[in-house]
């Protein structure tokens, strides 16, 4: 069955639920190109997203009615669940013949099943876990990893290709996405807690070393990285007291480590490294900077210093 078509417009209506740090800038993207329409469960997002100039409805079962492309932005495994499934979930709102795109992170344990009760309504899955911050979503400029059946992924990747600078197709099925994302996620955590400057900036503090000139000094030579670029300069602001923007916020990583550990117990693989870097987004948690950026984990390390 075709995507359904908006009979005005004679466009395919994207509705994008969950108007968050990441769906807002995605939902603004994609509204260049697609009639947009959104929903969230907090007021002031909706309030943002129709300042953007997406229309906004006060129900996620509203906000799907008549669309052909639904993406999910929503941060756990139960949260979209619970969107799809819950009391006030969407599922039997959606069009028949629409698509599914999950941009989520949440582990591939309970893809399949969902994609089975999806299909059941003639619903396709299309699991497409993404990588970049907010202004990346704006710009276009995401890593985006799918998992989809060949003919659903046609029909979602016009708009994955606005989203995405990069498109990787890592397999034909639902969670084959996830799956890759988790690996993706187990090299970024521990990055950010020790390759990406954390620990590394924090000795270098404790050395009596200039921090600024010990990240540049790092970036030359071979200890350079993307990650290191890239959290550097936010791991040294996290360390004063007046702490980074949040970007990324720490929480996201307790969550993915978790997953990253579930999947190598799974497998019966050992993970010392990701289980370490779980350990000290844990703490950091514990310590309240969960809603801090991902950078502040050097405050674990080493107390922040006074601005």
């Amino acid at each position: 069955m075709s995507t359904p078509i908006d009979s005005e417009t004679n466009q395919v209506i994207v509705t994008v639920l969950g108007l968050g740090a990441m769906g807002l800038p995605m939902a603004s993207r994609l509204a260049r190109q697609f009639t947009v329409h959104g929903f969230d469960i907090h007021e002031n997002r909706r309030l943002l997203a129709d300042a953007a100039g997406i229309e906004t409805f006060a129900s996620a079962a509203a906000a799907v009615s008549g669309a052909g492309i639904v993406l999910l932005s929503v941060r756990t495994g139960e949260q979209l669940n619970d969107v799809l499934f819950g009391v006030n979930g969407v599922a039997e709102a959606l069009t028949p013949g629409s698509v599914v795109i999950l941009t989520s992170t949440v582990g591939t344990e309970a893809i399949p099943a969902m994609a089975e009760r999806l299909a059941d309504l003639n619903i396709a899955l299309v699991d497409a876990p993404l990588s970049g911050g907010p202004l990346r979503a704006s710009d276009g400029d995401l890593l985006i990893i799918v998992g989809a059946d060949p003919l659903a992924l046609e029909r979602a990747r016009p708009v994955l290709e606005c989203l995405a600078s990069t498109l990787t197709i890592i397999g034909d099925k639902p969670g084959d996405g996830q799956a890759l994302k988790t690996v993706n996620q187990l090299l970024c955590g521990v990055h950010i807690a020790a390759a990406a400057a954390a620990e590394a900036l924090a000795l270098a503090d404790a050395l009596g070393l200039d921090q600024v000139r010990t990240l540049e000094a790092l970036e030359a030579g071979a200890a350079g990285s993307f990650m290191l670029s890239n959290r550097g300069p936010r791991i040294l602001q996290a360390h004063e007291a007046a702490g980074a923007q949040v970007l990324s916020r720490l929480d996201i990583f307790v969550k993915d480590m978790g997953i990253v550990g579930r999947a190598t117990r799974a497998a019966g693989l050992p993970s010392p490294l990701a289980a370490a870097a779980e350990q000290l987004y844990l703490l950091g948690r514990v310590q309240g900077l969960g809603a801090a950026d991902d950078s502040a984990v050097i405050r674990v390390l080493s107390p922040s210093k006074r601005s």
